[in-house]
């Protein structure tokens, strides 16, 4: 495997990332060696662009960035690729979401993300991953380019947002159960995936010589598009089952395992 490998994607929290969100011990020096061999590294996250670069600040010029559950691509501060969603849509959809109680919505656009709460709660997860945050009185009075809506309960979004939300916009739009208190909503063709084979026509790159890890379900399409698919030891049960290899949980720096011993061995 080790010769045939040119591009690793991995998602972030729950997988590149512990518990604690931190990135594993040797990450940069696994990284280097990576890109000493022209392996091309990409993040693939439900996270803002901005969260991404602040992460990964010391190699944010030598890698890729797949933000926002692949709705936004971008190397070395340059947009590769977008998928947007048109602003009517984006307000019939905020005004579906509003209905449903114990909810917070964060409104992404390509300059900021847009928040009407000012719950500390809420707050406090929101930053995590949105690190270009405005608090507005009115998200439908907002001017941006449209990405993605993502929406918060604390409640689980798989059992209380998904139900409500699948049956009204799944044929129009991806829906999809990013984390156990996420949920997002994006443009129809909008995945982690589709980013992918976007990047394997501008890189060439194939499928063979691709390789992804993941944990949850917004990392379906990643893992489909990618031959070497990871699934980690903490994954959902559906990636688990989707996935061709299992590596060892977020926690045990499953993701830096598995490349030091398949790719760079």
């Amino acid at each position: 495997m080790t010769s045939s490998i040119k591009f690793i994607a991995t998602d972030m929290d729950g997988t590149l990332l512990n518990d604690d969100k931190q990135l594993p011990d040797n990450f940069y020096e696994v990284f280097n060696e990576l890109h000493a061999k022209n392996i091309i590294f990409s993040a693939a996250s439900g996270r803002q662009y901005q969260s991404l670069v602040n992460t990964f600040e010391p190699v944010k010029d030598k890698m890729l960035f797949i933000a926002e559950n692949g709705t936004l691509v971008m190397y070395q501060g340059k947009e590769l690729y977008s998928s947007t969603i048109p602003t009517p849509e984006i307000h019939t959809i905020i005004s579906s979401v509003k209905e449903i109680e114990n909810t917070f919505i964060v409104l992404c656009g390509k300059n900021s993300a847009y928040t009407e709460t000012t719950d500390t709660q809420a707050l406090e997860e929101i930053n995590k991953y949105y690190h270009n945050l405005e608090i507005v009185s009115d998200l439908l009075a907002v001017d941006d380019e449209f990405i993605k809506i993502a929406v918060l309960n604390f409640n689980g979004t798989e059992q209380q947002i998904y139900p409500i939300i699948a049956p009204l916009y799944s044929k129009t739009h991806q829906v999809v159960v990013s984390a156990k208190i996420w949920l997002d909503i994006m443009h129809k063709t909008a995945s982690k995936g589709t980013a992918i084979k976007e990047l394997q026509r501008i890189f060439n790159f194939t499928f063979e010589e691709s390789m992804s890890f993941g944990d949850f379900l917004n990392d379906v399409e990643m893992l489909k598009e990618t031959y070497f698919s990871y699934a980690m030891d903490n994954a959902h049960p559906k990636i688990k089952q989707l996935a061709r290899f299992h590596a060892p949980s977020n926690n045990e720096q499953g993701v830096m395992t598995v490349i030091k011993t398949q790719v760079l061995n």
